[in-house]
């Protein structure tokens, strides 16, 4: 089946011709017709599945089929769509606006860390899709700048993500606001039971759509692991990216904390890079995205916050500089390579304290990952080669006191001659 077989307007078409999407994906195929038909939807789909185009296409649809009701032009808002990050809100804002291009659509992102003066603005001239975090939403309708009760449309997107980060009682306080009369859709990686009560308490009696591939990675990436020592990775990750200076490398850590130190021990060595996590404003937020979506920062180091969702064009490589806590963010992070028709690599430094991660991890995926043995000569020579100037002071110490303890040994061995 092809998008030109769907009963979507050719304005949509147009659009998606020209963003070279030629035939949906698992998800959309089996959610774009019963959301054109008006049923609510709960499903279950691994990041890069295509699921955002899989909600978008049809509520562009629905909204273009309601203005031509709307002769006498009354605003309100059509389609809301809760997503768990800033990140998530600018690109499926962007989603929207592109596959939207050629109708007469207002398009907002709403989300928190900003001034919301200039939101509130906007909204008053009139918005047909808003996008949001749950947090500012609520923080809006409380204060009476957004009125919930004319929607028509409800979009929960990564909703395992939004229990994680502690949304769940703006989304239940949320509830309270909206028409009970309206379309809901459901979107989300995985389901247990928390995730199934608060699905339940939003839907009425939903499609059930279940995405489940045999391998919940991209077939187009390669992952490979090397056995490194916590407090040698920089120099691990300094070789690797003087190895491959024109891939761009996103790179993952555990903690804000390491990002930054990681990030400052690569710029001692005269690597740029930028870093991404919480603590970020969002003007900063958006100038790194931008420089590393262009290619003027080709290695950006964050935090699993940024894992899910985010589509950057060509990453070639991924880094797994600290190995998640929990296997399935694994899947999330490789999931920013080898999307669509490209190739990418994963490769992960897993230190002793680590290696049942890695476990849980092949475990996750149903695959051993390859290692990239590093023997004793290359372990010491990837030490020293760093440009790091602490670095070299404390080789050049150690490769003293090698020599003195080799001195030390030969005079034993000479005694016991003796």
């Amino acid at each position: 089946m092809k998008y030109e077989d769907y009963h979507i307007s050719q304005k949509i078409k147009d659009s998606l011709k020209e963003l070279d999407f030629r035939r949906p994906t698992d998800i959309q195929y089996k959610a774009i017709t019963p959301i054109l038909m008006g049923n609510d939807v709960l499903a279950i789909a691994q990041t890069g599945t295509g699921k955002t185009a899989a909600f978008v296409i049809p509520s562009l649809e629905l909204i273009s089929r309601q203005k031509a009701k709307n002769r006498n032009g009354e605003q309100f808002i059509h389609t809301i769509v809760m997503e768990p990050t800033r990140e998530l809100v600018i690109q499926t804002a962007g989603v929207f606006r592109s596959v939207g291009k050629y109708m007469d659509l207002t398009v907002l992102g709403l989300f928190g860390g900003v001034e919301q003066d200039p939101q509130i603005a906007r909204l008053k001239h009139g918005v047909d899709v808003l996008v949001c975090t749950p947090g500012r939403l609520f923080d809006l309708v409380s204060q009476g700048h957004v009125n919930l009760k004319n929607i028509k449309l409800l979009i929960l997107d990564e909703a395992d993500h939004m229990l994680d980060l502690g949304f769940i009682n703006d989304i239940r306080m949320l509830i309270k606001y909206l028409p009970k009369y309206r379309q809901t859709l459901f979107f989300s990686a995985t389901i247990d039971e928390e995730i199934k009560n608060l699905a339940y308490s939003l839907v009425s009696k939903p499609v059930r759509i279940e995405i489940s591939p045999k391998d919940p990675v991209s077939k187009h990436v390669d992952h490979y692991v090397s056995y490194v020592e916590m407090d040698d990775k920089r120099f691990f990750l300094e070789r690797l990216i003087r190895e491959n200076p024109e891939d761009k490398m996103l790179v993952f850590v555990r903690t804000k904390v390491r990002a930054e130190r990681l990030k400052k021990a690569m710029e001692r060595v005269g690597i740029s890079c930028e870093t991404i996590h919480g603590d970020k404003t969002q003007q900063e937020r958006n100038t790194v995205m931008d420089d590393f979506r262009k290619g003027t920062v080709k290695v950006l180091i964050a935090t699993d916050v940024s894992a899910r969702g985010i589509d950057i064009p060509n990453i070639e490589i991924v880094v797994n500089y600290d190995l998640p806590e929990q296997a399935e963010n694994y899947v999330h992070r490789v999931g920013r390579t080898g999307r669509g028709d490209k190739f990418g690599k994963s490769i992960s430094f897993c230190s002793i304290g680590e290696k049942n991660l890695l476990k849980e991890i092949e475990s996750f995926i149903t695959k051993p990952i390859t290692e990239l043995v590093v023997d004793k000569q290359t372990y010491k020579e990837t030490i020293k080669m760093t440009a790091d100037p602490t670095q070299e002071k404390l080789t050049s110490l150690i490769d003293e006191i090698e020599k003195i303890d080799e001195l030390a040994r030969k005079k034993a061995k000479s005694k016991k001659r003796k």
